[in-house]
């Protein structure tokens, strides 16, 4: 059962990271003049479904908005380990959570 919750919790980490490394591609692809292809990490079909299974509540088939913020709140506070509010160094080094590219490209 921890072994299973464990798997959850990193594979949730891990779509937590690679929507992060989506939503700065595109930012960043807002900004400049040629239109960039997306090399960011993507989730293989099983990684997907078990994600569905942790965000859709309502079991639609489908990601509200409300579920996306449910699931990102849940997420923030089991990565929020002493409950300030924000996350810092910290505490995500206490996650075993790991960048899948560089984010030196970030709010440029």
């Amino acid at each position: 059962m921890k072994r299973r919750r464990n798997a959850l919790a990193s594979l949730a980490a891990a779509g937590f990271f690679a929507i992060i490394a989506i939503v700065e591609t595109a930012a960043f692809a807002q900004k400049s003049s040629i239109p960039k292809t997306q090399n960011g990490p993507q989730l293989n079909a099983d990684e997907v479904r078990q994600l569905m299974v942790l965000m859709d509540t309502n079991k639609d088939g489908k990601i509200s908005k409300q579920e996306w913020m449910t699931f990102m709140a849940a997420e923030f506070d089991r990565l929020d380990k002493d409950h300030s509010g924000d996350l810092d160094a910290k505490d995500l080094e206490q996650s075993r959570l790991r960048a899948s590219r560089p984010f030196s490209t970030a709010g440029k």
